[in-house]
């Protein structure tokens, strides 16, 4: 959180969200598939409530043992001083919190390739970078407009495998997700990348302090409300899990997901241009997103990454690697 270009904190931080994110995704797919031993199908919808609520808990837990409430913003209500967001890091935290419930719903999908989705979300990102950086004023080299072609030409092969297809349900996920990173870098280019690291704590406080609640508290509301069948199942997800076995399966998800969001978090926040961060953020899920397929494909409770998908997935590491160059050194406006 706020670096100049000899710190080498964002990789131990890209190592923290790959080892979260791998179990992470490959939980999240057997769980919901049904395919994970003593545990029954739960639906994407009905096992965010619990582990959302997981992920809230961790997050109060990691802010107050990393003593982290101090950089917070303080708003006095009825005379007690209390943590509280700015108006920019609350607009953020929901964006998070759209970015976590995406997330955690694109591997729910029936039909729809890990690979596939991640291609086109983390894909998707790595391609807002530098257009970030463009309205951000800070200076993009052709070798980053050179990595947006290789990952345009990614996507394309990843969808050109025979289990690459995206759904309507798929692509509105995707649309949601991309909007919610392009509002977050904005954001975080604006008010929180610099070399100061306070300034990055600061907002990372923030943003987590809302993100999290605010899923809980829409899930709430869609619960009680349950107009339809999905605010049933949210309903559900509040009370059955299937047992103990199930409801363990789900917060584990919840803590897995909540460590991603902090160490995908630290990485982006760190005080280089997107051109740099993205790509090193990117690079630890999309490797996760292969540990895990590959994973379940061994062990039997998954399909066998195609060609297409291994390829499509290669052209975006390279991709990843010429951004990573292009980023070294400190960030400075054009």
């Amino acid at each position: 959180m706020g670096s100049d270009g000899s710190d080498r904190s964002i990789w131990l931080f890209a190592t923290g969200y790959f080892l979260a994110y791998a179990p992470y995704t490959a939980l999240t797919k057997t769980v919901t598939s049904g395919e994970l031993t003593g545990v029954p199908t739960l639906g994407g919808m009905r096992i965010l409530p619990w582990s959302t609520i997981a992920s809230m808990v961790a997050m109060l837990v990691f802010l107050t043992v990393k003593g982290y409430w101090r950089f917070a913003s303080r708003r006095s209500f009825w005379g007690v001083e209390l943590p509280s967001p700015t108006k920019f890091t609350l607009v953020s935290g929901l964006a998070t919190a759209a970015i976590i419930a995406t997330t955690t719903l694109s591997y729910t999908l029936a039909g729809n390739s890990i690979l596939v989705m991640m291609l086109f979300m983390r894909g998707g990102v790595l391609v807002l970078a530098p257009i970030v950086d463009l309205l951000s004023k800070r200076k993009v080299r052709w070798q980053a407009w050179l990595a947006l072609g290789l990952s345009l030409i990614a996507l394309t092969l990843g969808l050109s495998g025979g289990s690459a297809s995206v759904d309507f349900a798929g692509a509105t996920i995707v649309t949601i997700y991309l909007a919610a990173y392009f509002a977050r870098l904005r954001l975080m280019s604006g008010k929180a990348k610099s070399s100061d690291r306070d300034l990055g704590r600061k907002f990372f406080v923030e943003e987590q302090m809302v993100a999290t609640p605010a899923i809980v508290l829409f899930l709430v509301v869609v619960a009680v409300l349950g107009l339809n069948s999905t605010g049933l199942e949210v309903r559900q997800g509040f009370y059955d899990l299937g047992g103990l076995r199930g409801a363990g399966a789900v917060v584990f998800i919840g803590l897995l997901s909540q460590g991603t969001g902090v160490f995908g978090a630290l990485v982006l926040l760190d005080g280089r241009e997107n051109a740099f961060c993205v790509p090193v953020n990117r690079a630890s899920s999309v490797l996760a997103g292969i540990a895990a397929s590959l994973g379940l494909w061994i062990v039997g409770l998954g399909k066998p990454v195609s060609a297409a998908e291994l390829a499509g997935a290669l052209l975006l590491v390279i991709a990843i690697v010429l951004l990573a160059l292009v980023g070294r050194g400190s960030a400075k406006p054009a």
